[in-house]
């Protein structure tokens, strides 16, 4: 049987590759779309969509109620993508969610919500599986070195910063790293940030440039030795087997997941 699929975010460059995944594969089946613009319209009737007869909705609730689906796919911005999720929780269809920048707060309150209403959730700051790898590396890592610094780049249209990616990477780094203020007692910044953030100690950058997609380098140091633990994403082609994994892990979950590393 097929696993109907509501999408957010069609016309995105994530959202329009997830869109040709999911008509790729025999199992999934795509029955509408949520996007700011083009409501009541069909998939076919916009510039760059595929020839096909789906329907769009600019209101999320109005099609959770006119549309029967099992998973909801949100690759959209973070002020959109919590109450997108939220809504999806709220009707018991299941949300994979790649759009970063939720607040500890909100991800609480959404994992308290799938719990209550026994939905499966994932919600995965990165769906490239050697980014994945890349993390628990260096979280394996952080064990034997408490100096640590995370370079992140992304293209110049990302509107968070630090990257979700980053954010999980020293979250993870914190449970194995013992804590450690990191740099010269007296260092100081002649230039505001050119330090960086800082997270338990830890150093975190963020680059944004055009040309870039997705790509991170978590730089460790101790003395007369560095470790360097690096993944690059060429192009959003690498998030789609993740996302595939996710909607075929999701319908069996009756909670929420944080992080792909958590299904893999």
């Amino acid at each position: 049987m097929a696993i109907n699929i509501i999408l957010a975010g069609p016309r995105g460059r994530m959202g329009s590759e997830a869109v040709q995944m999911v008509l790729k594969e025999a199992d999934f089946k795509l029955v509408a779309c949520i996007d700011r613009k083009f409501d009541g319209q069909h998939l076919k009737d916009i510039d760059g969509m595929p020839d096909i007869d789906v329907p769009v909705f600019q209101d999320i609730e109005k099609c959770f109620q006119q549309v029967k689906a099992d998973i909801f796919i949100d690759l959209t911005v973070p002020e959109v993508g919590y109450y997108h999720t939220k809504k999806a929780l709220e009707n018991k269809i299941r949300p994979v969610v790649g759009t970063t920048g939720f607040t500890d707060e909100q991800i609480i309150e959404l994992t308290e919500l799938a719990k209550t209403n026994h939905t499966g959730c994932i919600i995965a700051p990165n769906f490239a599986i050697g980014a994945v790898l890349m993390m628990k590396f260096s979280q394996m890592a952080g064990k034997y070195f408490s100096d640590v610094e995370i370079i992140e780049k992304h293209h110049d249209k990302k509107l968070d910063a630090p990257s979700g990616t980053a954010k999980k990477t020293a979250e993870m780094i914190m449970e194995t790293r013992e804590f450690k203020k990191q740099g010269h007692q007296d260092e100081k910044e002649t230039i505001k940030g050119s330090r960086g953030g800082e997270m338990d100690g830890m150093r975190i950058h963020s680059v944004r440039l055009p040309g870039l997609v997705a790509h991170q380098e978590v730089i460790f140091g101790s003395s007369g030795q560095t470790l360097s633990i690096k993944h690059d994403s060429l192009n959003r082609d690498s998030f789609m087997e993740g996302i595939k994994l996710s909607v075929l892990k999701v319908m069996d979950m009756n909670e929420l997941a944080y992080g792909l590393e958590n299904i893999l």
